[in-house]
């Protein structure tokens, strides 16, 4: 629904679905950052049990053990050996969590994405991306959450999002 709506006319927005794979995550996000070089990576994954939309603030590198769709689980539950404990995304999720909100769903501050892809993906990003990235965990489709109405929140979230990058829409 995000590509139909677009992001306006200077932003070139790109889609791309990762495997639920943690080293393949890791190769297409490495490659999203050394070839593309976005601006920001803005990731977004379902959370079946979320009451709204989760804004995440960072990402962990340790602690993976559960495995994934292939059976596997990073070598010692590590995204990147030697990385960081945690990187802080670049944006401020706080604050767009204060400012932002979206009738009919509820907007959740989060400082902890859980220990599955969804964070494995995205310490993976804030790292090759130094900090310029994001994670948005989103509730599944329903009869009160349509794709069109997801669609509509994370344009408008995401929008709020390049405002802090300092990146001006049409």
């Amino acid at each position: 629904e995000l590509s139909k709506q677009g992001l306006g006319k200077n932003i070139d927005l790109r889609i791309m679905q990762l495997p639920v794979v943690y080293q393949k995550a890791k190769e297409q996000v490495f490659k999203i950052w050394t070839t593309l070089q976005p601006l920001l990576t803005v990731h977004v994954g379902l959370a079946s049990s979320a009451p709204g939309i989760v804004l995440e603030q960072c990402g962990r590198n340790k602690g993976y053990r559960e495995r994934d769709a292939c059976g596997f689980h990073p070598e010692g539950g590590c995204c990147v050996p030697d990385g960081p404990e945690k990187i802080e995304s670049a944006i401020n999720m706080k604050t767009l969590w204060k400012n932002t909100s979206v009738e009919g769903i509820e907007i959740i501050f989060s400082r902890d994405a859980g220990r599955y892809i969804c964070d494995y993906t995205y310490y993976t990003s804030l790292y090759y991306g130094q900090g310029r990235a994001a994670f948005i965990h989103v509730p599944p489709l329903s009869t009160w959450v349509t794709a069109d109405f997801l669609g509509k929140a994370l344009r408008r979230i995401i929008l709020e999002m390049l405002k802090q990058c300092g990146k001006e829409t049409e």
